[in-house]
């Protein structure tokens, strides 16, 4: 069986989930489906068909959750004998050699991964090539339009 690296913060989020789907989403949609066996005749019964497509998809939900949990591999950064390299979880501020642009995001597991918040995926092409890497070394990223250079200004584990 295949584990999942995870970030504590990441175990933690789909632990809310869980909680949320079992104690709220799904007696809520309980509730409505019992609502519309009351409305009499469910061949014709729009909501009680709404119901059952929610209900399916939250127990669909619950069950990906259990399993993506009991597959987890829970990895602090902050515990790990890093040597001040990079490591799964770590925040990493890179500076592109040729636009001088500068970036900074965190290493997390795919279902972590989300741009918006700078969190990036164990299996990117830039996590690939970043992990191992110290203070001041550059990272050659190959990636579909040609290959870009990372400096790595600093790498922190939270």
């Amino acid at each position: 069986m295949r584990k999942i690296p995870m970030t504590v913060k990441g175990e933690a989020q789909l632990k809310a989930e869980l909680h949320r789907l079992k104690t709220v989403d799904r007696p809520t949609v309980i509730q409505a489906i019992a609502d519309a066996r009351s409305n009499g005749d469910l061949s014709e019964n729009a909501d009680y068909d709404a119901a059952r497509e929610r209900q399916g998809f939250i127990e669909g939900r619950i069950l990906e959750i259990e399993n993506k949990l009991a597959m987890a591999h829970v990895i602090d950064p902050s515990e790990l004998n890093a040597e001040g390299r990079i490591v799964f979880g770590a925040i990493v501020e890179v500076e592109d050699t040729e636009s001088g642009k500068k970036n900074t995001f965190q290493i997390v597991g795919d279902d972590e991964a989300d741009l918006k918040h700078n969190k990036i995926s164990i299996s990117s092409p830039v996590s690939r090539a970043l992990i191992g890497k110290a203070e001041g070394d550059v990272a050659e990223v190959h990636i579909p339009s040609g290959t870009r250079s990372y400096e790595i200004l600093s790498i922190r584990y939270e």
